[in-house]
């Protein structure tokens, strides 16, 4: 696979300094600080469980916010060091087409389809 050309790079780092700054923007949800986003209240038992869930579901999104966050930074990371566009796993470029689909991407396609696979 051929290298990133810097315009390919340009384009990427600044397809993930604006999603950066959209998840920025976004206000997070909470996270599991013991604060509930949704009040239990005394209820009927199936009230309760709707709260459970609701606030169950408020974490995971919170869980999954941050985690996008960190992955981007990450990526963003990577420009600095001069390792971006290359797979953590066997070094080898990550295909243009991938990072285009995948900006945050740390392996080449063979070694993510090996990864899930395990």
């Amino acid at each position: 696979m051929d290298p990133l050309t810097p315009e390919q790079l340009a384009q990427l780092k600044t397809m993930l300094e604006r999603r950066l700054d959209a998840l920025s923007r976004v206000e997070a949800p909470p996270q599991d600080t013991g604060e509930l986003p949704v009040d239990e209240v005394e209820t009927s038992p199936l009230d309760r469980a709707t709260v459970r869930l609701l606030n169950d579901l408020s974490r995971e999104a919170a869980g999954h916010h941050s985690a996008e966050m960190r992955e981007v930074r990450q990526a963003l990371a990577r420009f600095d060091d001069g390792s971006y566009g290359l797979c953590e796993e066997c070094g080898q470029p990550i295909g243009a087409s991938r990072l285009l689909a995948r900006p945050e991407a740390r392996l080449c396609i063979d070694c993510q389809t090996r990864a899930e696979r395990r």
